[in-house]
């Protein structure tokens, strides 16, 4: 049976995440209501999933629900919890879609296990050395996203490493957001070629010497700016930009309410903005998103914020689908050779 042709099974993790087992069971339960391509399963302690299920009225087979007796907390730490609770959600989902028992592994829990799972037994991508995670910016260009790789998978990159971040996110960007020819930038302290530590100026090579749409160094500003559709770097500058970009709202909120109570004429003045900001900024809400896939393993693996409402897990589980149905895993392992002109 083709991939076509057969529903996207994806395990949900119930234990991963703070409002949990509720979040991610309502958000299972509006995938489902979405769209008749999935079949999930609900993986965490049966008692209290099937207790939410009761206490909710919601109609999902209990006979897809995979028990675990334990738990990987926010705080754990990731390499000896995989080795210690080797019956929680996330060693046992990450277990189920490398025996192919399974398409895609959902959860909002741990970001440290749920990449150390993913990585050491799911597995990588035969040539991809490192797997990525991205992230999605609004630009100032109307209905464009810059998408920055590598954001936290890992600290350090070696030349080689950026290469095959801007591999995948390209056919990530083709085949799952529909963009025919993605352009792809370097991150610099400058727009010239000889700008930029070593790392960067030996990744600037391999770029220009792949299939890639590569259009050369771009400029922290240059993300907003709408330059490029992927943008790459290495993970320990990624991570500080992105922590730095997730603050603006909250910094911003702070600011109109530090205004607004300066008197009442600003309060006024705040009241008429807040609908302005609220609708202008929605692009830069993380539940639209739901969660972002680490790429570079093989299989789908979808890690969600700790937070994650009941519409982020449904979002992060369309997402997984979208990716099997787009058979993103094959492409992967297709385009590594072709793109890198190895």
């Amino acid at each position: 049976m083709s991939q076509q042709n057969r529903k996207c099974k994806i395990i949900v993790d119930a234990m991963g995440g703070d409002f949990v087992p509720l979040n991610p069971i309502l958000g299972a339960v509006d995938a489902l209501k979405d769209t008749s391509s999935i079949e999930i399963f609900l993986i965490g302690d049966k008692n209290n999933i099937e207790k939410v299920i009761s206490e909710q009225n919601l109609n999902f087979d209990s006979s897809k629900i995979i028990h675990t007796s334990e738990i990987i907390g926010m705080h754990d730490s990731p390499t000896n919890a995989l080795k210690t609770k080797k019956d929680s959600s996330i060693v046992k989902g990450a277990q189920l879609v490398r025996e192919q028992k399974a398409d895609a592994f959902v959860s909002a829990g741990n970001t440290g296990a749920m990449m150390a799972a993913s990585t050491l037994l799911i597995g990588r991508i035969k040539g991809f050395g490192r797997p990525t995670i991205g992230a999605q910016f609004p630009t100032a260009v109307s209905g464009k996203v810059c998408t920055v790789y590598d954001v936290g998978a890992s600290v350090d990159s070696k030349p080689i490493h950026l290469l095959e971040y801007a591999i995948m996110g390209t056919i990530y960007a083709k085949e799952v957001d529909g963009i025919k020819n993605p352009t792809v930038g370097l991150l610099s302290v400058g727009e010239e070629d000889t700008k930029g530590n070593s790392v960067t100026l030996e990744s600037l090579e391999l770029l220009k010497n792949s299939k890639l749409n590569f259009i050369g160094n771009v400029e922290g500003r240059d993300i907003l700016g709408g330059k490029a559709d992927i943008i790459v770097c290495d993970g320990f500058s990624g991570n500080i930009m992105l922590k730095f970009g997730e603050s603006f709202i909250s910094f911003l909120k702070n600011r109109v309410r530090s205004y607004s109570e300066k008197g009442f004429i600003n309060k006024m003045n705040a009241l008429i903005t807040k609908k302005v900001f609220k609708e202008s900024l929605s692009d830069m809400d993380y539940q639209s998103h739901g969660g972002v896939p680490l790429l570079g393993v093989n299989g789908i693996s979808i890690i969600g914020h700790g937070s994650s409402s009941p519409l982020a897990m449904k979002n992060m589980i369309l997402r997984a689908n979208t990716m099997y149905q787009r058979e993103l895993i094959n492409k992967l392992k297709e385009g590594r050779e072709y793109y890198g002109n190895l």
